[in-house]
């Protein structure tokens, strides 16, 4: 039986902290008084025969110590602050969402297509200057000849259910679905950053952010698919991060039993069975390569950084051959969960074209065989063989456009919002009794909130840093969705691409910055670093163990801002300075008190952080000030995202760079 030690109270400071040292690392100087009730036990160095608990091991993968809900309080204020800013968003998206009264844009592709493809089952041709005859409920201008598409047919059928609910020959019809799936996006990134940083506040403030976004906001309010692309992308991404925490809690439950079975543990360590939340996250993610092709980025970016965590995880537990087991029992049955998922499930989002023989190029490869030519790929049935020459087709579309657009823009000037594009600019202009000026304007313009944009491209900095220096996972998931989003438009700058696009990465962009700022603030907490299996680490990982981290998956008991003390807590009163030791790590009876009942003050606190036991640092009033900003520069834009009628003086004031006009 080992003795343990207090942790140290007071003003006696770690050696080396703020130098980057995990909370694990800290070698506290002095001399330390015996452990008290209520006081964080410091186990002594463990010996190679004293196998790990579950409780040691979920805290070196950044678990909670013991597996448990969050507080009630918490789960309260985690669903009641995303529900309002859902609603919110909600309003801003669905108000007078019939203006513009004809399509706008690239509506003239998308909505056209989606009617075809209810009323046809495929894509049909559409005559010529079809659209004012088509907004006003006439689809004579529809033919049975298959048009040739370049995108596949997901965010159409998606946009032909609010067709079918409020009609064709309306706004609201055409851009329902878009403004729905918006306000979706906006709850469950919302939700997922609540999960990522463990504080209901930051989840908040992350849908919040989106809610009031111009690119966001716009393309919720215009049926283009984009939008449907950038909801699937976070689908999958919000599955990827319950996957994370689902292995690892049985990779530790695992691991820890085979550590106390007879002989040795395998050196790769535990299986760690199905990985249902991949087959999930595959399914997300090939709607979104059904939306547009560039989900296929999200599939391996995500991909990849399911195998880093994996291999993380198997050091973290102590596998001799963590490298191996991290492929081959975690890669490897990631990799068939989520690839061939996500392979299946675009396949099957072309069953409409399968199913319809006069689509386009559906007869392509029976039609050469018919004519007595020589058939490519003649080994495949006819169906896909077609369905492939059909790909091929449109990857040369897409790789060789280079039509020049008066609002292409460079991918380099996109974080920046340099070349926003422009979706809507009536020829003619209002009359001037319209908004009461000499020049009257109506304009939508998809540009971000300069707030939010210009404020992430600096946070941006940051969370690189916290990265790669700090080593924090949350930072990399983050920088992944950049990556999938964004990284890879930086290889198409030799074709015609535009700044409306970005409505796919700026999910990652509020992320970035309410991860820095929330960091700034002192909300989110350094995670911990539990790779550790020598004597010394298991000793810091089992002191570390005493005190459950929050739902972000972090644990430490300072204010990461300020440098103040902060009480743990786990639903349980515990005295300021000191934490709960977990019966688990110490011997004691595994009976805890009954946990108290806080009353409104002490339940706020739980908006805060899951555990309640954050307080606010010196720099929270930077999280405040940001959103401030922010919600009065949406007020500002308001009339230029929506397409109001202002003076022309009005649209200039808006006008904040040369390159926006």
């Amino acid at each position: 039986m080992s003795t343990s030690r207090s942790a140290p109270t007071g003003d006696r400071q770690p050696a080396g902290a703020g130098e980057g040292r995990a909370p694990g690392d800290e070698v506290f100087v002095g001399e330390e008084p015996a452990a008290s009730e209520g006081t964080c036990a410091r186990q002594e160095p463990a010996t190679n025969d004293q196998p790990p608990t579950e409780a040691e091991l979920r805290t070196r993968l950044g678990l909670p110590a013991r597996p448990g809900r969050p507080d009630p309080a918490a789960r309260l204020w985690g669903w009641l602050g995303p529900l309002a800013v859902t609603v919110l968003a909600a309003v801003l998206r669905l108000v007078q969402l019939n203006h513009p009264g004809r399509l706008v844009f690239d509506e003239t592709y998308y909505v056209k297509q989606a009617y075809s493809l209810l009323t046809l089952g495929y894509e049909g041709e559409w005559a010529e200057d079809s659209d004012a005859a088509f907004a006003a409920g006439d689809d004579s201008g529809l033919s049975t000849t298959a048009d040739y598409v370049v995108h596949p047919a997901v965010g159409k059928w998606m946009i032909a259910i609010g067709l079918r609910l409020f009609g064709a020959d309306n706004g609201l019809g055409w851009r329902f679905s878009a403004a729905v799936v918006g306000a979706l996006s906006v709850l469950l990134l919302a939700r997922v950053a609540t999960r990522l940083f463990g504080s209901a506040l930051l989840g908040t403030t992350a849908g919040l952010l989106l809610a009031v976004d111009g690119v966001h906001l716009t393309e919720s309010r215009t049926a283009l698919l984009d939008v449907f692309l950038s909801f699937w992308v976070l689908v999958g991404f919000w599955c990827v991060l319950h996957d994370r925490s689902a292995t690892r809690a049985v990779l530790a439950r695992r691991a820890a039993a085979t550590a106390r079975a007879p002989g040795a543990p395998h050196p790769w360590g535990p299986r760690t069975g199905p990985r249902w939340w991949l087959v999930a996250a595959g399914v997300a993610l090939g709607l979104a390569c059904g939306v547009k092709w560039s989900g296929i980025y999200a599939v391996a970016v995500f991909g990849l950084l399911v195998l880093g965590w994996d291999l993380a995880a198997r050091r973290a537990v102590g596998a001799r051959l963590w490298v191996g087991g991290g492929i081959f029992r975690g890669g490897l049955p990631a990799f068939v969960a989520l690839v061939p998922t996500a392979a299946l499930t675009y396949v099957l989002t072309w069953a409409s074209w399968f199913a319809h023989p006069a689509a386009y190029r559906r007869q392509w490869a029976s039609d050469l065989r018919a004519a007595g030519h020589e058939v490519p790929r003649d080994w495949l049935p006819d169906a896909l063989n077609s369905w492939w020459e059909y790909h091929l087709t449109m990857w040369q579309f897409h790789n060789n456009l280079d039509a020049d657009h008066p609002y292409q823009a460079n991918p380099a000037g996109w974080l920046l919002q340099l070349r926003p594009t422009s979706f809507y600019w009536p020829d003619p202009a209002p009359p001037p009794s319209a908004c009461g000026a000499d020049k009257c304007v109506q304009a939508i313009l998809s540009v971000g909130n300069p707030v939010l944009w210009w404020a992430a491209a600096v946070a941006l900095l940051a969370l690189v840093y916290l990265a790669v220096r700090r080593r924090d996972w949350r930072a990399w998931a983050v920088l992944a969705g950049y990556a999938a989003m964004y990284l890879p438009w930086l290889g198409y700058t030799h074709r015609t691409i535009f700044t409306f696009y970005t409505v796919a990465v700026v999910p990652y962009v509020v992320l970035c910055l309410t991860f820095v700022l929330g960091w700034a603030a002192g909300v989110v907490r350094p995670p911990v670093q539990g790779t550790r299996t020598t004597a010394r680490g298991q000793a810091d990982d089992l002191a570390a163990a005493a005190v459950p981290p929050s739902g972000g998956g972090t644990d430490v008991r300072s204010d990461a801002a300020g440098g103040e003390d902060v009480p743990p807590a786990d639903g349980r009163a515990a005295p300021q300075g000191g934490a709960e030791v977990s019966p688990a790590m110490t011997g004691a009876s595994a009976e805890a008190a009954p946990p108290a009942r806080p009353g409104w003050r002490g339940r706020a606190q739980f908006l805060v952080s899951d555990d309640g036991d954050v307080r606010l640092g010196k720099r929270a009033w930077l999280l405040g000030a940001v959103v401030l900003a922010a919600l009065a520069a949406a007020a500002f834009f308001w009339p230029v995202w929506t397409g109001e009628t202002i003076s022309y003086d009005a649209w200039r004031w808006r006008m904040w760079l040369p390159s926006w006009i």
